[in-house]
């Protein structure tokens, strides 16, 4: 698939990729690909996409682009019947004993739309090489965050 900037696993029920969008659908395409993928074929309850401007490895990224990126009633698509282990946590005492060992997705599409990519807001920051000269040089004087 064109446009993988990276993909990080949290953990086996949280993966998170990012992607430079090159068509429509792209994101919803990246998203379900990665539920197909091994990584998350049993668990992978949640798929986070992400524009590349983000890390997908950095948690106050993610948490950062879903909270300005996701509109909840058209970003969030959920999955259900998905092939699980017996041993998810989340999955009801007597389905794990007898099965069916299925369970739902969610799929976060943080990302700017596509519609109107060119509109959305521009971000404000300072790149990383940038934030650490100022750290280097100021950080014992003022109060930084260590992120």
């Amino acid at each position: 698939m064109p446009g993988i900037a990276g993909v990080y696993v949290h953990n086996s029920f949280l993966i998170v990729v990012a992607i430079e969008q090159k068509y429509a659908g792209h994101a919803r395409q990246a998203g379900m690909a990665v539920q197909g993928c091994s990584a998350a074929a049993r668990n992978g309850r949640f798929v986070i996409v992400v524009d590349e401007d983000i890390d997908p490895s950095n948690m106050e990224e993610v948490i950062w682009a879903m909270t300005t990126r996701v509109d909840p009633a058209t970003d969030i698509q959920t999955i259900t019947g998905c092939w699980a282990t017996p041993l998810d946590p989340r999955m009801p005492p007597e389905l794990s004993a007898n099965g069916p060992h299925v369970n739902s997705r969610a799929i976060l599409y943080a990302v700017r739309p596509w519609e109107w990519r060119d509109k959305f807001p521009k971000v404000n920051r300072i790149d990383k090489d940038q934030r650490a000269a100022i750290l280097a040089k100021y950080g014992a004087v003022l109060p930084f965050p260590k992120a």
